[in-house]
Order: structure tokens, then C-alpha cells, then sequence
């Protein structure tokens, strides 16, 4: 796992981190360039899972650094709300018990002029168990909102204080 408070890397330093930042930069672009010839357009989803005691749920990587909220690709054929439940399922073991409330839908230009993310707010939720490391997530932790750990992607800390202060969206992520 990471250092105690979740923000500095793992201290048997494995997975993304052993990986010089060259390499997996080029192979991030490699996979845009796959996903804009076969999709043309990308959509993914993210969720603010929120949780009563004033935590929000985020997910550590395996294959790119930082912190996020959790979510993924739109398939061709499934819904914002179906690929939200799918990712939440399988990244943090979460089960919707209300339907996820729409926050904003972005434009993320830091991927690529063609990539959009729609982020929901999740307030009602279960979660089976905690999260076992995998493939895809090597940690999922709730932190509290005021203590978010240092390596929480920039991204994610505007949307959470948009949510948690109400204010206007901006349209790029």
C-alpha cells in the first residue's frame, strides 16, 4: 500500500512508479492515438462518491500516477449511468442504492481535443468490501475532503471543490 496518510508512493515501489516517465508517456499517447482512430470521440465518466462522514472516495492506478475519482470508458452500446455503475463496481466495489446525480460533462483537452468526461455525484451507495489491489487499481481509499493526499490529479481537486462549493462548471476539465 502507499505511506500512511495515502500520499506518497508505495513503499516497495512497484507498478507505475518503477516505469520511467518517458515510457509511459509514450505509451499513453500510443493508446490516444489507438482510441482516435477507432473511436474518433471519447467519452468516459468519473464519480464524486461521497460519503457521509465527509469522505470522498478516489483510486490509485496502476498505470498512471496520482490520485482519482474513480471511473472509465463509455462502450459503444452503454449508458453515462451504466458505465458508471460498471466502474464503481469494479474499482472500488460500489453499488449504487439512488441514482448518481450529474455534475458536469468536460471537455479534457490534457488528453486529447476529442475526450470528454461526464463527472456524477454519488451520495447513496454500499460498498461490498474494501477494494484488493488488481491489475488496473493498486489502491481505493476514502479520505476526508479537507485532507485530500498530495498527489490527488489537479483535475480531480477542481471538480471536488466545485461540488463541495457549489460553484459554477467551467467547460474544460
Amino acid at each position: 500500500m502507499s505511506s500512511e496518510d495515502g500520499s506518497g508512493p508505495r513503499s516497495d515501489a512497484s507498478g507505475i512508479e518503477r516505469v520511467p516517465r518517458a515510457l509511459r508517456r509514450l505509451a499513453g499517447r500510443v493508446l490516444h492515438l489507438y482510441f482516435r482512430l477507432r473511436r474518433g470521440m471519447t467519452l468516459g465518466v468519473r464519480a464524486a462518491v461521497l460519503s457521509e462522514a465527509g469522505e470522498v472516495l478516489l483510486v490509485r492506478h496502476t498505470y498512471t500516477p496520482g490520485w482519482h475519482m474513480p471511473g472509465g470508458g463509455v462502450e459503444p452500446d452503454e449508458t453515462l449511468l451504466d458505465a458508471l455503475a460498471k466502474e464503481l463496481r469494479e474499482e472500488a466495489n460500489i453499488a449504487l442504492t439512488r441514482p448518481a446525480v450529474l455534475h458536469g460533462v468536460f471537455l479534457n483537452r490534457h488528453v486529447s481535443d476529442r475526450d470528454h468526461v461526464a463527472v456524477f455525484i454519488v451520495r447513496a451507495f454500499t460498498q461490498s468490501a474494501p477494494k484488493q489491489p488488481d491489475h488496473e487499481i493498486a489502491e481505493a481509499r476514502f479520505f476526508p475532503l479537507s485532507a485530500l493526499p498530495d498527489r490527488t490529479t489537479p483535475g480531480t481537486r477542481r471538480r471536488l471543490a466545485e461540488i463541495v462549493e457549489g460553484t459554477t462548471t467551467p467547460a474544460e476539465w
